[in-house]
This record gives C-alpha cells, sequence and structure tokens, in this order.
C-alpha cells in the first residue's frame, strides 16, 4: 500500500516486485498472492504471473543492486511507471479450474470465483434427488445428493469401529453426513477432506442442531458415479474430422481406460448421413475426469457427452 501511495497503481508484476522491499515480501510471499487471485490485475493470467515470478524477481533484485552503487540503467527502467528491463510476460495457458481454485483454498482458506463442484452440476442434476438447499426428512425413501468435503471427523463408537461425521457443501447449502462403522469400513478410502461425493442415504431431523443430517447408504465418487449411472460415453465426430488420423488418435486416447464398465459410442456426421456407432464390449472403459479431457482435446470441448 505504501509502495503504491507513493508510485501510483502497479503496472504489472515486473513493476510490483521492482518497487517492493522483496526482503519483507518474499517469493513465497508472492506466490500465495498469484495463487489467492490478488495479482489477476497485473497479468494475463495465474499461469503465466507464475512462470514469470523468477524472472520478475530477479530484475528487481538487479534493479536494486545497480541503484545502490548509482549506476543509471540504459533502459530507463529508474522511471516508476515503466516496466523492469526485460519484463516481458511469455503468456501461458491459464490453469485448469481445479488447480485455480485449490489455490484459493490453500491460501485463503475459501474457494474465492468459483466451486468445485458446479462444472460436475449439468452431469449431477442427471442422477441426484435435489440439491443440499432443499432436502427433507423421508420416510423409508432413499436420496441421492452430491457435496464437496469441507470438515470431517472420526470417533470410535460404542460397539467397536469407527463412525464419520461430515460436513458436505455444494454451494447451495450444507449438510451433515454420518457414515456408521459398516459403511465407514467400506468406503473409508473415500472420506478425504475436499473430495466430492456422491452419496445415496435418509435425511432425518438432527435433535441436537435442529437442521437435517443423511445417514449414508451408498458413498462413489465422481468417476464411481459415471460408471453407476452413466448409459454410455459418446464422442461426436464430423467427417472433416474423421479423416488425418483421428480414428487412430482416439484408440490411443481410450486404451488406457479400458479396464472399465461405460460404453462407448461415436455419433458419426456427415452432409448426406449420419450414423450411432457402437464400440465393442472391449472398449468399455474408465469414465475418468482425464478421459474426458483428453477427448475433449481430441474431438472438441462441446463434442464429448455422457449419457445417463
Amino acid at each position: 500500500v505504501g509502495a503504491r501511495e507513493r508510485g501510483g497503481e502497479f503496472s504489472d508484476l515486473f513493476d510490483f516486485c521492482r518497487r517492493l522491499d522483496l526482503k519483507k515480501v518474499n517469493r513465497r510471499v508472492l506466490e500465495a498472492l498469484i495463487r489467492a487471485g490478488a495479482m489477476d490485475s497485473l497479468g494475463p493470467n495465474r499461469a503465466t504471473l507464475m512462470e514469470a515470478l523468477p524472472d520478475a524477481i530477479r530484475i528487481a533484485e538487479q534493479y536494486l543492486r545497480d541503484t545502490a552503487v548509482g549506476q543509471s540503467d540504459l533502459f530507463g527502467i529508474c522511471d516508476s511507471g515503466a516496466p523492469a528491463a526485460g519484463g516481458r510476460y511469455r503468456v501461458r495457458q491459464e490453469w485448469e479450474e481445479e488447480q485455480r481454485l485449490r489455490g484459493e483454498k490453500e491460501t485463503l482458506g475459501l474457494y474465492l470465483t468459483g466451486h468445485p463442484i458446479e462444472r460436475y452440476l449439468p452431469e449431477l442434476k442427471q442422477f441426484i434427488s435435489s440439491r443440499l438447499v432443499d432436502i427433507k426428512p423421508t420416510r423409508n425413501q432413499v436420496i441421492t445428493v452430491a457435496g464437496l468435503i469441507v470438515a470431517l471427523s472420526t470417533r470410535n463408537s460404542k460397539r467397536g469401529g469407527k463412525l464419520a461425521f461430515l460436513t458436505l457443501d455444494d454451494r447451495s447449502g450444507r449438510v451433515e453426513l454420518a457414515v456408521f462403522p459398516e459403511e465407514y469400513e467400506r468406503y473409508r478410502e473415500l472420506l478425504v477432506k475436499d473430495r466430492l461425493l456422491v452419496v445415496e442415504g435418509d435425511v432425518s431431523v438432527d435433535d441436537f442442531s435442529g437442521g437435517y443430517r443423511i445417514s449414508a447408504r451408498e458413498i462413489y465418487d465422481m468417476e464411481q458415479a459415471r460408471a453407476r449411472w452413466a448409459r454410455r460415453l459418446v464422442v461426436s465426430v464430423e467427417q472433416e474430422r474423421a479423416g488425418n488420423g483421428f480414428m487412430d488418435a482416439l484408440a490411443r486416447t481410450l486404451e488406457p481406460f479400458r479396464e472399465g464398465g461405460c460404453p462407448v459410442a461415436i455419433d458419426y456426421r456427415r452432409a448426406d448421413a449420419s450414423a450411432a456407432l457402437q464400440l465393442g464390449e472391449s472398449w468399455r472403459v474408465r469414465p475418468a475426469d482425464v478421459l474426458l479431457r483428453k477427448l475433449a482435446e481430441l474431438a472438441g470441448e462441446d463434442r464429448v457427452r455422457l449419457e445417463y
């Protein structure tokens, strides 16, 4: 704030580093500021800022050394409003949303520019009963909900074994999830903070808090939920794209995921005809996020879908 009041707004990351005392604001602090989003106005995106940081620090330190001995910079970097010499961004593709949000949570303790569940909502709506804000107590009826684990505690039960109490958050609301010993033993590997879960269970009133509580019956991560509810994975291909080795590239992309059970279909289209081609049983796949991302890179962002 002091540097900004003395010299005006910062023009970019190079200007920022050059005008601050880097003994007080060190590299670790600068990295945290970038991950938190505090530097978003100083560069193209966070990935580019993070890559440029070592150069920005190096240039700033050189500038301070030169200033200390009274050396005038050939490029005029002593003008406080000008970028430091050699301060050029090499623009990089922005981080995936998951990485960006994780950086915000690690530095701020909260998600600032979104919520990890948002990119899954179009899928989740195909098989969940409701958002958390809309759940109601049920009698002899199992509901399906999804949420991010934002709090987790375990304790020993009176009869032996462990039980867990989780707080799920889907940005519309929060609810406590109780996982009793039998279910805890089955699903303990999935009970990790910040993981997205899909849960089948019963809703009841929590007499202690006055809110609702879900007692878990079945728990899935997102990949397992897809395997449970998705009917098939469809890749749309136009005639123009089908050549030039596309089908070989498609086979190579599917190959590492062929141990799964989700059928794969090709929705092929050309000007005068279209066809739905179901791949054989041996081409059933595991519908992981990384597979969907690779297929979208190959076929196009809007050319890959899971049908429920």
